[in-house]
Order: structure tokens, then C-alpha cells, then sequence
């Protein structure tokens, strides 16, 4: 029985499935950062909506990483948590040059 992440490893090569596995990795990494500042702020979703002024199933939504905030919304999470946003661009590692 291959293992996943053997089978990951070949499907990467695939340049359909890297473009789709990259595109959710950041969605991902969005999801993470909501839920690493609901959970620092010590409060559970229901709390954190309350403090945002919406519901507890629209944070859901927020830490599933099915749906794009907007700049809005991050800068209420931001507040509601006692957390500073910041957003930065980074170059992919593929782009970069070697020193």
C-alpha cells in the first residue's frame, strides 16, 4: 500500500496538481493565522464573533480557509484578538536568486 505522501511526492510532479496543492496552501497558511490569534486570544469562535460583531459560523468559515476575508474583516479579527495585522509579499522559493 503506497503512502501518502510517497503518492504526494509523484503528484507534484503533475504541473495541474502542484498549481491546485499551491493555490490551497495558502488558504491554508490564512486559515492557520486565524485560529493560531483566536487561540492566543484565548477565545472560542462563538467569543471571537461576538467581539467582531458576526457569527459564530462565519469564523468557522474564516478558519476552514474556504473563504477570502476581506481587509475588513482581518482588521476586526485583528482587534477582537488584541493582534497587530501585518501582510508582506514574499518571492517564491522557485524565484529566488542564490545570494
Amino acid at each position: 500500500m503506497a503512502r501518502i505522501s510517497d503518492s504526494h511526492k509523484r503528484w507534484m510532479k503533475d504541473p495541474k496538481y502542484r498549481k491546485a496543492y499551491m493555490a490551497l496552501e495558502e488558504e491554508f497558511a490564512l486559515a492557520s493565522a486565524v485560529i493560531e490569534a483566536r487561540s492566543r486570544a484565548g477565545l472560542t469562535q462563538q467569543e471571537l464573533a461576538r467581539k467582531m460583531g458576526t457569527t459564530q459560523p462565519v469564523v468557522a468559515r474564516l478558519e476552514s480557509g474556504r473563504t477570502r476575508p476581506s481587509m475588513r474583516t482581518l482588521e476586526r479579527l485583528a482587534t477582537a484578538t488584541g493582534s497587530r495585522l501585518l501582510i508582506s509579499f514574499e518571492p517564491h522559493e522557485a524565484k529566488r536568486r542564490a545570494g
